[in-house]
């Protein structure tokens, strides 16, 4: 393990492996960089340089208790401080989850830093939907993250932690999926951990707060970096009909459907993401 300079105070702790081309690899909640534990080895035997972070809040990074420094565009932050200081050369993001959001906000703030976008949802374009029956059934626990009974009921207590993580890995994954989740449950379980990680749902960042607030922007304003978005078929956030508005905010996107996968893009269909960076360089 790495660790970073600071960045609004904040430090990273990363992985980084291989040779080449760089791809730096955003996890998702719950989750963190271990997530790219099977993706991380195909890419360097492809020929890549890989850096897997653990974002503000998650794994060993810090997990200061700030308010407003845990949004998308915080996290991007640091990650572009990292990309930075290790002085990558438009690095390809893989993101999904929250990771694939703070792809998106460091693709706006800095195009001109990377080489190419990997991303699972979230993508813009759900809007309004996301207020429908099914949807709001789905999303319950993004209120539930802001409320503090949150945190007398499942920080530091291993066993809840571990019933907790394991019904949104069993839920939101594909058939057949076995969740590895020992050493997942290690680092939640820490006292703060589990707090710290859902800082992100109370900095308004989940993707009800994301989709209320969408905007189309004008076509120049458009993430103009390339991109890949995979879309999983038993996603249940994310149902496959939301990925028809990608036009209005990418210029420069490709549109890929994963059969028999869900949510846990890097664990359930690591070579299909491996596939995508090396077509896009």
């Amino acid at each position: 393990m790495l660790t970073s300079a600071e960045v609004d105070g904040f430090r990273l702790a990363y992985d980084r492996a291989g040779d080449g081309p760089a791809v730096v690899l955003l996890h998702g909640w719950p989750g963190d960089r271990s997530d790219y534990r099977r993706l991380a080895p195909m890419l360097v035997d492809a020929g890549r340089q890989v850096v897997m972070p653990d974002l503000r809040g998650f794994g060993d990074s810090d997990k200061h208790q700030v308010d407003g420094q845990y949004d998308a565009v915080a996290q991007g932050r640091s990650v572009l401080g990292l990309i930075d200081e290790l002085g990558l050369d438009r690095p390809v993001l893989v993101g999904y989850d929250i990771g694939s959001r703070i792809a998106q906000a460091i693709a706006k703030a800095q195009p001109d830093a990377l080489g190419g976008l990997v991303v699972a949802p979230p993508l813009p374009g759900i809007g309004t939907r996301v207020f429908g029956e099914r949807a709001q059934a789905e999303f319950w626990y993004q209120p539930f993250h802001k409320l503090l009974v949150v945190e007398e009921l499942i920080d530091g207590r291993p066993d809840a932690v571990r019933a907790y993580l394991l019904h949104f890995w069993t839920h939101w994954s594909g058939p057949g999926f076995e969740p590895e989740l020992d050493q997942l449950v290690e680092k939640y379980s820490v006292p703060g951990a589990f707090t710290a990680s859902i800082n992100w749902y109370r900095a308004g960042a989940g993707a009800v707060a994301a989709s209320v607030a969408e905007v189309v922007p004008e076509p120049a304003r458009r993430i103009g970096v390339r991109t890949s978005v995979v879309w999983p078929e038993f996603d249940p956030l994310f149902p496959r009909e939301w990925s028809d508005r990608l036009d209005d905010f990418f210029s420069d996107v490709t549109l890929r459907f994963v059969d028999g996968v869900g949510h846990f893009a890097p664990l359930e269909y690591p070579e299909v993401l491996a596939e995508e960076v090396l077509r896009l360089g």
